[in-house]
């Protein structure tokens, strides 16, 4: 199973970007899938997830500014990252994970967003 993750680069703050996620080598669907973000020196913290049944959760942080959507017949999933700040940069990780008694947890490697001030 491979998660390819894209759509980072810079922007100003107060603009947009959208990224996207790609699942391959699998078509067993996930229950869970988001996006987590790893600030430098910081540690890796979760932005948003969605359900197989297109539950969503988001970080406070993001909430109003950031929306994940997903393509469940696909495993992709995006997220539209609107009004960014500079404390939004990070690198943006993918991540799925399958099962309810053992779960399994795939990630993606991650894309770099840059926001200036």
């Amino acid at each position: 199973v491979q998660l390819q993750a894209c759509g980072g680069g810079l922007v100003q703050a107060g603009g947009s970007l959208r990224l996207s996620c790609a699942t391959s080598g699998t078509t067993v669907n996930f229950n869970n899938m988001g996006w987590y973000r790893q600030a430098p020196g910081k540690q890796r913290e979760l932005v948003a997830t969605i359900t197989s049944d297109g539950g969503t959760n988001y970080v406070d942080s993001v909430k109003g500014r950031f929306f994940i959507s997903r393509d469940g017949a696909k495993n992709n999933i995006d997220m539209q990252m609107n009004s960014l700040k500079p404390e939004d940069t990070a690198v943006y990780y993918c991540n799925a994970r399958r099962g309810s008694v053992v779960i399994t947890t795939f990630w993606g490697r991650g894309t770099l967003v840059t926001v200036s001030s």
